[in-house]
């Protein structure tokens, strides 16, 4: 096999960016390539290009799970994909709640896009509201994982038999369930939209906040300002050098303590062979 291999992903905090880099890695190496590329459409000037691919290729893609969901904020990027027949993998990675109808959405958007996606994996990294929930992962034994579906995408590609310990993953319609919505103490849906991160004392205006934001809405000039949508992905709050960034809405802070009390227990990556 001599293809061109492809990490190509969306990664405000880093945690999608070490999966998706992990298996083009593997699978190159599999293959025998010394060469792969990597693809980061994370900042919004990646997202204002033009990407197509061809039939020798091999991508893979990888996108956050917000709201159980593709982030909606980068479906029409997507779809300017061009695809031409090119082999996908699909990665989804999510915060140790859910990943929900996500790798089902992105298994759509790809075969729209022109894709033949091979298989799909659901991977587990810290969560972006919290430091605790899924705590530095993709750990050690997440990145074996990610190794040992390498190898089995390899035996894929190359069309040997079918291996044991891959699930069927059939995608029969286009229906998927609404995005997920966290609630208030009264049981209500809470809109998290218009939720904007503040942004405290210890701030010294380093910029690297602003130079992060995926949505560039962060004001370089005055960093406690958005000047677009925030998406929630708490890149500039885990990126912080003095920590100056944070959420104190009552809202989403009840919502972060819930998620962390009832997701402890540890989930696995899962990998599905597209049919």
């Amino acid at each position: 096999m001599n293809r061109k291999i492809s990490a190509f992903y969306f990664s405000a905090t880093g945690t999608t960016k070490k999966i998706t880099e992990k298996l083009a890695l593997e699978i190159s190496a599999g293959a025998g390539q010394n060469s792969w590329e990597i693809i980061d459409f994370t900042l919004p000037e990646a997202r204002k290009k033009q990407y197509s691919f061809t039939e020798d290729d091999i991508v893979v893609v990888g996108v956050p799970v917000i709201a159980g969901r593709v982030p909606n904020v980068l479906l029409k990027f997507l779809n300017t994909v061009k695809g031409n027949k090119a082999t996908a993998v699909a990665i989804v990675m999510y915060g140790n709640r859910n990943y929900d109808d996500a790798l089902k959405e992105l298994w759509d958007i790809l075969n729209e896009d022109g894709f033949n996606v091979l298989c799909g994996c659901a991977f587990i990294g810290e969560h972006s509201f919290s430091d605790t929930l899924a705590m530095n992962r993709p750990d050690e034994e997440d990145m074996n994982t990610a190794a040992d579906f390498a190898a089995k995408i390899i035996k894929i590609i190359n069309e040997e038999p079918k291996i044991n310990a891959v699930n069927e993953y059939k995608v029969i319609e286009k229906v998927y369930r609404d995005y997920y919505k966290p609630k208030d103490r009264e049981g209500n849906p809470v809109d998290f939209r218009k939720i904007t991160p503040k942004t405290g004392d210890s701030c010294t205006d380093c910029k690297i906040c602003a130079e992060v934001c995926p949505m560039g809405s962060i004001d370089y000039d005055n960093v406690s300002t958005l000047n677009g949508i925030c998406i929630k992905c708490c890149a500039c709050i885990k990126k912080c050098p003095v920590h100056a960034k944070y959420f104190d809405d009552e809202n989403f802070v009840k919502h972060k303590i819930e998620l962390e009390e009832e997701n402890e227990a540890r989930k696995l990556p899962e990998f599905f062979l597209i049919m």
